[in-house]
């Protein structure tokens, strides 16, 4: 059974003092309602600022089915990068997780499938397990590419590793025209998605793979729409923005499962 994740994005918000008790509360709602106790079992994901990690890894210590990750790493190991930060020094942090190639990070940023492929590598090879976003534009949407642009950052982003590597990654799509708008993708628009991708992963790997890949669907979901979207055979969770910053909205989400 592929596992289920709830992953809060904070992006650029909240002070040190306001991510430690936004994290207080949702690791005490955890406590009060074990995870194992939820359908799917649920994991749950805070990818917080580089500057809230140390500090929320304190807070969730020893609370099972918890963890928190990085927004963003560097391409390279260590050195003259200032303003970077590494993949080692993040796992130093105990975070356990790390987004890469959010569309923020792809449009604001220019990050390309080969820069974002190397994020990948050395993801891995600290020990990180890699969120990997894909997904289309607007413009991409209404051309009727959609599909060709999630195959081809797959292919160019993730497809050149092993099926040992590639087991360790979880897939995050974002339809980009649904992320920030109000406007949210349709349930059967975001399982026909989820289930291409599964597709292509078991034509590239094989089915069992495909089928243990966990995919999350990350445009606009909140509190009253979680539940019809994890009800999808193929989305196996969420990548939560705006909603991840509020513990009422985010634990049920967590509670849609």
């Amino acid at each position: 059974m592929r596992k289920k994740i709830v992953a809060g994005n904070w992006k650029m918000n909240l002070r040190l003092e306001e991510g430690m008790k936004l994290s207080s509360e949702i690791v005490e709602f955890v406590k009060n309602n074990p995870l194992d106790s939820l359908a799917g079992k649920p994991e749950v994901v805070m990818f917080t600022p580089f500057v809230h990690l140390t500090s929320v890894a304190e807070v969730i210590a020893g609370v099972k089915g918890v963890a928190v990750g990085a927004q963003n790493c560097y391409t390279e190991e260590k050195g003259a990068f200032t303003g970077e930060v590494s993949a080692d020094m993040i796992e130093s942090t105990g975070a356990t997780h790390v987004l890469v190639g959010h569309s923020e990070r792809r449009s604001y940023f220019g990050e390309t499938d080969e820069v974002l492929a190397k994020k990948t590598e050395v993801a891995l090879k600290n020990r990180l397990t890699p969120v990997f976003c894909c997904g289309e534009v607007l413009d991409e949407r209404n051309a009727g590419k959609h599909f060709d642009v999630v195959k081809e950052q797959l292919h160019k982003g993730l497809f050149w590793l092993s099926e040992d590597e590639f087991s360790k990654i979880v897939i995050a799509y974002e339809p980009v025209w649904a992320i920030g708008t109000g406007v949210t993708a349709s349930p059967e628009q975001a399982q026909e998605m989820h289930a291409y991708i599964r597709q292509i992963i078991a034509e590239k790997y094989n089915a069992v793979t495909a089928d243990q890949t966990t995919i999350l669907y990350g445009g606009s979901c909140n509190a009253k729409n979680a539940a019809e979207l994890f009800a999808n055979n193929d989305v196996d969770g969420g990548l939560i923005g705006g909603a991840s910053l509020k513990a009422d909205d985010f634990c049920t989400i967590i509670k849609s499962f």
